[in-house]
């Protein structure tokens, strides 16, 4: 509020090079509490998906709902602080909440609580789902409550000489937030792809136990620094005092809405019964801005998704890097790394370069943000068709699929309807026949068999021979293994019982074909031993997403060149469209997050009194929040076939968006808030002295339609603006 600016006497704190010693302890504290933040947001898509077993759609809806929530709850963080507790209370107490979600979503993820058949799927997962809900409501209502509160709680610690060093404070802040967003982003997916529990599944739980002691820690930092902080007291909120102005003058102008009452030239003004002319007159500029904020939200919705719709595309792609395995949800980190490159790349050299050619305003730096985001998404939807073309042709609901391996150690002549297929020894048919639900089979004279196939299913026959030739038909997977893994079984024609083991996991026999089993990519060691304790290692290189069928013919010995023997039937091609593909994409949403985001919060600021920047801030995380609501909208609503079909859906409604925009923009007038303040004070004199304090510098002749570049002694505000990754 205005009363909050009036200067104070600030008692003077223990000081390191001229910097508050309290500062580092709210550095560190952002550090882990973005560290956990991003840590557990990187893998909550594919916990959802592969723990929880929701359906893709499903998984984005909740993972959108989460994201919506956390930028809802600031403005209850910045009222409680600003009105109540006092941005100290209200950042211990909320971490004590977001800590308590955190490890409620690591034991959500303990399937050993529930699983007492050690199956490796819990057996209530009603119990886990509703802990995992429990968690990520406790975290929304952290991270989003402390939001708000600890950037301005760091620019508190400095007294009013020190300028400088609170412009670089907010520079190494904004550098906390990007570190701990990158390094996490990094390792949690690792932590994830490691194995534990008895029966040893993605490590989820550890995954979600890091973040959780990170924030535990960031907890701890930020009490420990208690006796050294600056603590203002909490005097009244501002968004309040907005909200209540706005309020007051809507239901004035609603009991004078007969024609009898003369017309005001604002329907603002209908608020100078009970409020006084300079209040009013700021709470116009901010509903100035507040009105471009309408279209922004569609950035949001197409920004969000790339831990969500972008990471599920990253499961169906190829991670090898060469010496470098990249898994699916390490992806994001590209969004960071970009980043920390692009921030000081446009300040420095993108922009001065453009402004020597036209005068490239902020709307239209962040018509040009939006567009990059819908090129992004464009990009996206490229790369989805390329992978899609390498996805096998799945039967339809009501066609069935098979394929034919011959167990039988001579050459096979077999008929299926009217496709005749020949193999040799031990050989498989190279691709899957389609049939509706029923064909007949020959296998010779008098060997006419009729074979059923349920709807949508995928099937091996194989022939073996006894008094004389049979079929025995089993059910393959009909979509790409999970997380890129690749989907492996052995069919044992070897005639005695093999126990087969790969890093530590084993094939379990239903008849003579054993259940799949899912491993991950890398060189993959087989070792088959028989009950008299015989042993052959069979080695093959596995990429992502495979499935094969391993044959043991019954000829098979043990022995120095027993793997010669093993015939490797491939069933479904490796993922073979490269992830790195997907390296364009990101820097097109990374670009225009940075021209866009940046850009916004400086344009909103320098175009507001400073005394209510707070309600800018709410405005805007509003817009994130908003935009996370209409993926979960439009995705619902669609529900179109294809995922390409999507993602150019969402870029055309940005594209629709962006016009809309780049015409509010063009019609838009730049405003020195400073001055029309400065105007009120002369009208009354007695406010000179408290216009002093509210008033922010400039960024430049805005009257011009022109912003110069951050200079090295800008506000605290000026350099907040600065934080992308909020």
């Amino acid at each position: 509020s205005a009363d909050e600016d009036i200067k104070k006497p600030r008692k003077r704190n223990a000081t390191i090079c001229g910097y508050p010693l309290s500062i580092f302890f709210i550095i560190v504290n952002e550090f882990c509490e973005r560290f956990s933040y991003y840590g557990m947001r990187t893998v909550l898509v594919l916990y959802f998906k592969y723990f929880l077993l929701w359906d893709e759609d499903f998984a984005t809806t909740i993972y959108h709902t989460f994201v919506a929530l956390c930028y809802l709850t600031p403005i209850l963080g910045a009222i409680v602080a600003d009105s109540w507790l006092g941005k100290f209370k209200t950042i211990v107490y909320l971490s004590i909440v977001y800590a308590i979600g955190q490890v409620v979503m690591a034991v959500s993820a303990i399937s050993d609580i529930t699983d007492t058949d050690k199956n490796g799927t819990p057996d209530n997962m009603t119990f886990h789902i509703a802990l995992s809900m429990l968690g990520l409501i406790l975290i929304a209502l952290g991270t989003g409550g402390i939001k708000p509160c600890v950037s301005a709680f760091g620019g508190d610690q400095f007294q009013d000489h020190q300028e400088k060093q609170r412009s670089t404070f907010f520079s190494i802040f904004y550098l906390s937030i990007n570190a701990g967003s990158l390094i996490s982003t990094l390792t949690t997916p690792m932590l994830r792809a490691h194995k534990c529990g008895q029966t040893q599944q993605d490590c989820y739980p550890l995954a979600f136990g890091v973040p959780a002691a990170l924030m535990v820690v960031a907890l701890i930092v930020f009490i420990i620094g208690s006796p050294m902080y600056t603590k203002n007291p909490p005097e009244g909120n501002i968004m309040v005092k907005f909200g209540k102005c706005v309020g007051f003058a809507v239901k004035n102008r609603f009991r004078h809405r007969s024609s009898q009452y003369p017309k005001r030239e604002h329907w603002m003004d209908w608020a100078e019964e009970k409020y006084d002319k300079l209040l009013i007159a700021q709470v116009k500029m901010v509903l100035k801005v507040l009105f471009l904020y309408i279209p922004l939200p569609m950035f949001w919705a197409l920004f969000d998704q790339q831990g969500s719709r972008w990471t599920f595309q990253a499961t169906t792609m190829n991670g090898n890097f060469g010496a470098l395995t990249i898994q699916p949800d390490q992806m994001q980190t590209v969004n960071p790394i970009l980043i920390l490159i692009l921030v000081p790349v446009m300040d420095s050299v993108v922009y001065p370069l453009i402004s020597k050619c036209f005068n490239f305003t902020p709307l239209k730096r962040m018509t040009v943000g939006m567009f990059f985001a819908a090129l992004a998404f464009v990009a996206a939807a490229l790369v989805q068709i390329q992978i899609d073309k390498t996805l096998p042709d799945f039967p339809s609901s009501t066609q069935g699929q098979v394929k034919f391996i011959n167990m039988v150690n001579s050459k096979l002549e077999i008929q299926a309807d009217n496709h005749k297929i020949n193999l040799g020894a031990f050989e498989a048919s190279e691709d899957y026949l389609t049939f509706n639900n029923k064909f007949f089979l020959f296998l010779g004279p008098k060997q006419n068999h009729s074979v059923t196939l349920d709807n949508g299913t995928r099937n091996t026959i194989a022939i073996t021979e006894g008094s004389q030739l049979e079929y025995e038909k089993f059910n393959d997977i009909t979509s790409k293994p999970e997380k890129g893994a690749n989907a492996i079984r052995f069919l044992n024609g070897f005639g005695s019982f093999l126990n087969i083991t790969v890093r530590d996991e084993v094939f379990n026999f239903t008849s003579n074909m054993s259940q799949y089993l899912n491993i991950s990519q890398g060189n993959a060691k087989f070792i088959i031993k028989d009950n008299n304790g015989n042993v052959c290692d069979y080695t093959q290189e596995l990429g992502f997403g495979s499935s094969y069928t391993l044959i043991i013919p019954p000829t098979f010995r043990f022995g120095d060149a027993c793997s010669e023997n093993i015939t490797s039937v491939m069933d479904m091609e490796p993922n073979s469209f490269h992830m790195a593909w997907q390296i364009p994409q990101y820097f097109l949403m990374t670009s225009g997050e940075v021209v866009f985001s940046v850009t916004g919060l400086e344009f909103s600021y320098s175009q507001a009194p400073s005394n209510m920047k707070a309600v800018l801030q709410a405005g805007w995380l509003l817009t994130v929040a908003v935009g996370n609501i209409i993926v979960l909208i439009v995705a619902e609503a669609a529900k179109l076939p294809d995922q390409w079909a999507e993602y150019i859906l969402f870029a055309s409604l940005l594209v629709l968006v962006c016009i809309i925009f780049a015409i509010m923009g063009y019609f838009y007038t730049y405003i020195d808030p400073a001055k029309i303040e400065a105007q009120f004070a002369e009208m009354d004199p007695e406010k000179k002295e408290k216009m002093k304090n509210l008033e922010m510098p400039r960024k430049g002749s805005v009257e011009g339609h022109k912003e110069e570049r951050r200079s090295s002694d800008s506000s605290c505000d000026d350099e907040e603006t600065r934080q992308t990754k909020i």
